[in-house]
């Protein structure tokens, strides 16, 4: 029997998290959700003006989130999530769920910080990477993957990861 079925992607901003989520989704056939979509504005304006948010500030974000994991759930579909999920309790409620499984992308800071300078049109600055990191409590369980491969090799390892048995 096939059962419903949760990946989080996470990872600071610039690791690759919606390219690498949103490819993986349509391999796996699975639907995807962008966590930033879910943020509130106050929180946009906030980062868009290069201050780092608060757990304060999450916390309506991480409400959203398990909202729309529970609704994909109710409606029996599988859910691909880009979401940073930095800090360890916030993870520990979007992991409390049933079926969620973690994927963390990682990877050297000059690396990622060259991911974001190439981007346009995203709210999240260059500045605001140190911050990131930072706040970043990596995982104790997670499936690891190191972002200085190319999105193929690294969508290509979810799949494999986490596809049909």
């Amino acid at each position: 029997m096939y059962r419903r079925r949760t990946i989080i992607i996470m990872g600071v901003s610039g690791s690759g998290k919606s390219v690498v989520g949103r490819a993986a989704a349509h391999e796996l056939g699975w639907e995807f959700c962008e966590g930033d979509d879910h943020h509130p504005a106050r929180n946009v304006a906030k980062m868009s003006s290069g201050v780092p948010l608060t757990s304060e500030d999450r916390e309506p974000w991480l409400v959203n989130l398990l909202e729309v994991m529970n609704g994909y759930e109710d409606q029996g579909k599988s859910l691909v999530l880009a979401c940073s999920a930095l800090e360890a309790d916030f993870r520990d409620q979007l992991l409390g769920q049933n079926n969620v499984e973690l994927v963390y992308l990682t990877g050297d800071r000059n690396v990622i910080a060259r991911r974001i300078e190439a981007r346009r049109g995203h709210f999240m600055s260059h500045d605001m990477l140190d911050s990131q990191l930072k706040a970043l409590e990596e995982p104790e369980a997670a499936f690891v993957i190191d972002v200085s491969q190319d999105v193929d090799a690294i969508v290509a390892l979810v799949v494999r990861a986490f596809g049909p048995e």
